[in-house]
């Protein structure tokens, strides 16, 4: 994933959240019913099936479920109202 993809991606879901579409999987999961719970769990999902990907060994399924778990924290955290920046902010924090 470049920083242009994730960019991209981010932007996608910040008009999703301001631009609600009928069909919608972010529309979905920001809308749903059961609020954040709803990101939150598709995120403990994806963990999941992430950390046995990884103990699995298989490198094309790590890399699906990574895609998936970071798709997933980007919708819960658009849902928490926290910006990707921010995020980026820290980890750029920590690297110095």
């Amino acid at each position: 994933m470049t920083t242009d993809t994730l960019d991209e991606l981010w932007a996608v879901i910040e008009d999703r959240a301001l631009h609600p579409r009928d069909g919608s999987y972010v529309c979905s999961l920001l809308s749903h019913r059961k609020g954040i719970d709803k990101p939150l769990e598709k995120v403990g999902e994806e963990a999941t099936e992430f950390v046995l990907a990884v103990k699995n060994g298989d490198p094309e399924r790590i890399a699906n479920e990574a895609a998936d778990l970071f798709f997933h924290v980007l919708v819960a955290l658009r849902a928490s109202g926290v910006d990707l920046a921010d995020v980026l902010a820290v980890l750029d924090a920590r690297r110095h």
